[in-house]
């Protein structure tokens, strides 16, 4: 029989299962349910690891089985073909380590665009999303040097650029960084 959730989104969705799953620690088991019903609500979309979904129901007060959430999610990454491919593709300290991750997306959806690999190319633009998300978090907040945030800033618009028109990237992105505002507010370029 199947169930009527009543959240409306993955997060609200994953603590709504555990919740009614009625159980106090949360190991493979649990986050399995949980995973199922996040697949079947949100049709077989991007769906968070174990560890993340774990991770969430701890900050709300479940006691993991540790030893367990490890190893189905480790399960779970090897049986996930894209993770070894988008693992560590995001990186973004400083503008050369944006640029070059933001490369290595392109690189990816030319592979997958070539490949005609529909769910490639939606991993990757989801990456690309977090990437810009991320960035813009650190921007906003406050407890960050006001340099690094303006820099975060600056990066999430190259993730935005690049998201409207992956294809003049390298361009536009060699404009910018010569650009007198950019080099005003953070030096010359190194390009």
């Amino acid at each position: 029989m199947r169930r009527e959730w009543k959240a409306r989104t993955r997060r609200e969705l994953m603590i709504e299962v555990w919740e009614h799953l009625d159980c106090e620690t949360v190991g493979a088991q649990e986050l399995e349910e949980i995973m199922d019903a996040v697949r079947e609500r949100f049709d077989g979309g991007a769906l968070e690891s174990p560890a993340v979904i774990a991770r969430l129901l701890a900050d709300e007060g479940a006691e993991l089985r540790h030893a367990e959430v490890l190893e189905l999610d480790a399960r779970w990454r090897t049986a996930d073909e894209y993770a070894a491919v988008l693992r560590n593709v995001l990186k973004f300290s400083d503008f050369d380590q944006a640029a070059g991750s933001i490369r290595r997306l392109e690189n990816l959806r030319r592979q997958f665009a070539r490949k005609k690999d529909e769910e490639g190319s939606r991993r990757v633009r989801e990456l690309a999303l977090k990437g810009k998300r991320r960035a813009q978090m650190i921007a906003a907040n406050k407890s960050v040097d006001r340099r690094k945030r303006a820099e975060k800033e600056e990066i999430a618009q190259w993730f935005t650029v690049w998201l409207q028109t992956p294809e003049l990237f390298d361009d536009w992105l060699a404009l910018r960084r010569r650009a007198p505002d950019f080099k005003k507010r953070f030096g010359a370029a190194d390009d």
